[in-house]
C-alpha cells in the first residue's frame, strides 16, 4: 500500500517513479526504517503475550499520520513546482518578445542600411555629375538633365549603377546617358518556345536568357506562348487561370480562348488555350504538322487580342522566326490604331532554312487582306511567286530585324545564308543587327560551380588541375594533370570520317586524353564506340548519358573543347568553354578548312572578334603543341579568356537595347 500511495504522490507531485527526490527519498527511507523498527517490537511483544490489539492501533495510526504528513508536503511542493513553472512561462515569455524585438530592430537597421546604402548611391551619382561637370566632360545644362533622370528614377538607378565605384567618369557618362536615353523598355516577346517551359532549339534558351538579362538591367519583360500539351509547368510559379475568356478573330469568326499567367524565372508568362480549335496545341511535338501555318497565324492573331483587350501598351512586340512573323503585317495593318501608336516591332530571326511559304488566301484567315500583301514589295516570295512568304513578311513589316550569329558578319550572311531572301535583306540592310547568342553565367561560372570539387577563376587557377584529376579518376583515366585532356560536347553534329578518327588516333600518340559525351544520333554513337574500342579503352572515355554534374566537370576539367564550330548557339558550347578555361578548337580534318571564314570580316560580333584572333587559327594538334611548348603563355591566353563576358547579359544585351532605342524615335 505503501509503495502506490509514494508512487501516486510523487505522480502527482510531477516527479518519475523511477527517479524521486532526494529529500523525499530520505524521508521514505526514515519513516520506513522507524515502521520496520516498530513491527519488529510488535512481534517480540506478540510473542511475549503483551496487548497486541492496542500497540497494532498505535502504529497504524502512526503510520497514518505520517503518510497524511508526506502527502501534505507532496501538495506544498506540486504548489510551489506550480508556481515555479509559471514563472518559467512568464520568463519564456518575456524572452520570446525580447527576441522578436531584437529581430524587429534587425529588420529596421537592415532597411535603414538599404536606404541608406541607396542614398548614398544616388549621392555619389550626384556628385560624380558635379566632378563631370568641373572637368569639362558635359556641360551645365546636360548635368541638369542627368540629375533629374537620377532622382526621378531611384529603384532602377539602384539596380543598374550597384558598380559605380568600378567606373572611370567617362565610362559612367556613357551609362548615365544610355540610361537616361532609353529609360525602362516594356518589351513583349510573342513565342513559341521558352526554356525550361518547351525547348527544341536555339530559340528557348534565347527568349529565356535575354528576358532575364533585360529584367536584370530594369526593363519589364513578358512573354506570350501557346499552352501546348508537352509543356513542363514545374518550375512555372503562381499559374493560375484568368477567369475571363479572350475573343479572337480566325477564319471569319471570334474564337474563345483560355488564358493561363505565371512566373518563369522571375518573367511574367502568358499561356494561350484556344477552345474550339483546341487541338492546335494539343499535340506530342511542337512543330513539323502540316497545318502549321494555321496554327501559329492563330496563336499569333489571339496574342495581339489579347494585348489590346487587356489594355498593354508595350514599347516594343518582339518576335521570333517564320512563327510569329506574321504579327508584323497583323499588326501595321490592324492593331497599330488599337491604343498601340507607340509601339514598334522587332524581328529575330535564327536563320533563314525555315520561311514558310503558303496560298495567298490563306492570309484571309487571320484577317489580312491576300491581295494587297501579295506583292514583290511585301510578302511575294522571290522564286515561287504565286505564294506568300511568311518570313519575308516578318521582314519588311518589323521596324528592326536581329539576325543571331555568333561568326558572320551582316554582309556574309546576306550573301551566303539568305536562302532566296536576298534581295528583301539587302534592300532592309539599315534595319539589319548581328548579334551572338549567350550563356546563363549564373549556372555555368567555375568560380561558384556547386558541381565542381575546387572553385577556380582567372586569377586563380590551382582549382582547374584539381578538377583535371578528379574527371581522370571518375572516369578511370590514367591521373596526371599534366596530360592534354580534350572534351567533346555536341557530338551529334560531328562527322566521324576516317580523317577525324585520325586525328584522334595521332593526338593520343602525344599523351592526349578524349572525353566524348553521346548523342541522339546512333551512327555517331557506334562510330564512338568503335574508336574508344579500336584507342583499346586507354586515353578515351566514351560517356553515352546525360548527366549534368559530370558536363560541368568536363569544361572544368578539358584543356580543350572541340567543336563542330564556334556557331554553336544550342548548347552554347564555345561560349562555356572561354569561361571555364578550356580552349575551343574546330572540328576539321583538314588544317585550313576552318581558317578563311572569320578572315577579313567587317562588323563582326565581339565574340568573332575576339575568337577568330585567340583559337581560331588552331587545328587540334597546334593547340596541343602550344600547350606543351609554351605553358606560361598558354595559361595567360586562358586567362584572359575567362575573364571576357560572352553571356546573355553583355553584347547580346547591348544588341538588342539598341535596337529597342533606334525604334523608339521611329
Amino acid at each position: 500500500m505503501e509503495s502506490v500511495i509514494n508512487s501516486a504522490i510523487l505522480s502527482l507531485a510531477g516527479f518519475p517513479k523511477s527517479n524521486p527526490p532526494i529529500h523525499h527519498q530520505k524521508a521514505v527511507k526514515a519513516r520506513r526504517a522507524v515502521c520496520c523498527s516498530l513491527s519488529s517490537s510488535t512481534s517480540k511483544n506478540s510473542n511475549n503475550g503483551g496487548d497486541a490489539n492496542g500497540l497494532l492501533k498505535e502504529e497504524e495510526e502512526e503510520k497514518y499520520n505520517d503518510i497524511w504528513e508526506l502527502f501534505k508536503e507532496a501538495q506544498q511542493n506540486i504548489l510551489y513546482l506550480n508556481k515555479q513553472r509559471l514563472v518559467a512561462v512568464e520568463e519564456l515569455n518575456k524572452a520570446n518578445r525580447e527576441k522578436q524585438l531584437l529581430l524587429d530592430k534587425i529588420q529596421q537597421s537592415e532597411a535603414v542600411n538599404r536606404l541608406g546604402n541607396e542614398q548614398s548611391l544616388w549621392w555619389e551619382l550626384l556628385l560624380r555629375i558635379d566632378s563631370m561637370v568641373l572637368t569639362g566632360l558635359i556641360d551645365s545644362a546636360e548635368a541638369s538633365g542627368l540629375r533629374k533622370t537620377v532622382m526621378g528614377n531611384k529603384f532602377s538607378v539602384a539596380l543598374v549603377f550597384f558598380d559605380i565605384r568600378q567606373k572611370t567618369d567617362a565610362e559612367l557618362l556613357a551609362k548615365l546617358r544610355h540610361f537616361s536615353d532609353k529609360n525602362v523598355f516594356h518589351i513583349i516577346q510573342i513565342c513559341t518556345e521558352m526554356e525550361p517551359l518547351v525547348s527544341v532549339g536555339s530559340l528557348s534558351s534565347y527568349v529565356t536568357g535575354l528576358s532575364k538579362a533585360l529584367q536584370k538591367k530594369g526593363h519589364m519583360v513578358e512573354v506570350i506562348l501557346p499552352k501546348y500539351a508537352c509543356l513542363d509547368l514545374t518550375e512555372m510559379q503562381g499559374l493560375r487561370e484568368i477567369e475571363a475568356e479572350l475573343y479572337s478573330y480566325f477564319n471569319g469568326q471570334l474564337h474563345g480562348n483560355r488564358i493561363w499567367t505565371g512566373i518563369v524565372h522571375g518573367i511574367g508568362v502568358t499561356l494561350i488555350q484556344p477552345l474550339y480549335y483546341s487541338s492546335f496545341f494539343d499535340r506530342e511535338r511542337v512543330y513539323g504538322y502540316s497545318d502549321d501555318f494555321e496554327r501559329f497565324t492563330y496563336f499569333s492573331r489571339a496574342s495581339l487580342d489579347y494585348i489590346a483587350k487587356s489594355g498593354k501598351q508595350p514599347d516594343v512586340l518582339h518576335i521570333h522566326n517564320w512563327e510569329t512573323a506574321i504579327v508584323g503585317p497583323l499588326f501595321w495593318d490592324i492593331f497599330v490604331k488599337q491604343g498601340l501608336g507607340g509601339t514598334r516591332v522587332l524581328l529575330t530571326c535564327h536563320d533563314f532554312d525555315s520561311q514558310c511559304l503558303e496560298q495567298p488566301d490563306k492570309l484571309a484567315l487571320c484577317g489580312l487582306d491576300p491581295a494587297s500583301l501579295h506583292r514583290p514589295d511585301r510578302l511575294q516570295d522571290h522564286t515561287m511567286t504565286h505564294l506568300v512568304n511568311v518570313l519575308k513578311g516578318g521582314l519588311v513589316y518589323s521596324n528592326k530585324v536581329v539576325i543571331v550569329s555568333s561568326m558572320y558578319s551582316k554582309e556574309r550572311i546576306i550573301s551566303s545564308f539568305s536562302h532566296g531572301l536576298e534581295p528583301t535583306l539587302a534592300i532592309h540592310k539599315d534595319k539589319l543587327l548581328v548579334s551572338p547568342c549567350g550563356f546563363d553565367n549564373s549556372t555555368w561560372d567555375p568560380s561558384k560551380d556547386k558541381f565542381l570539387p575546387k572553385n577556380y577563376s582567372a586569377d586563380d587557377l590551382k582549382g582547374k588541375s584539381i578538377c583535371k584529376v578528379a574527371l581522370q579518376q571518375q572516369l578511370g583515366l590514367s591521373r596526371n594533370s599534366s596530360t592534354v585532356l580534350v572534351g567533346c560536347i555536341s557530338t551529334e553534329l560531328l562527322d566521324f570520317d576516317l580523317n577525324i578518327q585520325k586525328v584522334v588516333w595521332n593526338a593520343t600518340q602525344k599523351n592526349v586524353q578524349f572525353i566524348f559525351v553521346g548523342s541522339k544520333v546512333t551512327s555517331v554513337n557506334g562510330a564512338l564506340e568503335y574508336l574508344q574500342k579500336e584507342l583499346k579503352d586507354e586515353t578515351m572515355r566514351f560517356v553515352n548519358r546525360y548527366d549534368e554534374a559530370l558536363l560541368h566537370l568536363i569544361y572544368a576539367g578539358s584543356d580543350i573543347i572541340w567543336c563542330q564550330s564556334f556557331h554553336d548557339p544550342l548548347p552554347q558550347v564555345p561560349l562555356k568553354a572561354l569561361k571555364y578555361g578550356a580552349a575551343p578548337v574546330a572540328v576539321t580534318s583538314n588544317e585550313n578548312k576552318f581558317r578563311h571564314f572569320v578572315a577579313h570580316e567587317q562588323e563582326t560580333t565581339r565574340f568573332s572578334q575576339f575568337i577568330s584572333s585567340a583559337f581560331g587559327y588552331l587545328s587540334l594538334s597546334q593547340a596541343v603543341d602550344e600547350i606543351k611548348n609554351n605553358p606560361s603563355k598558354w595559361k595567360q591566353k586562358i586567362a584572359d579568356a575567362m575573364v571576357k563576358d560572352f553571356s546573355w547579359n553583355a553584347e547580346c544585351y547591348d544588341v538588342h537595347v539598341s535596337a529597342y532605342t533606334a525604334m523608339k524615335s521611329l
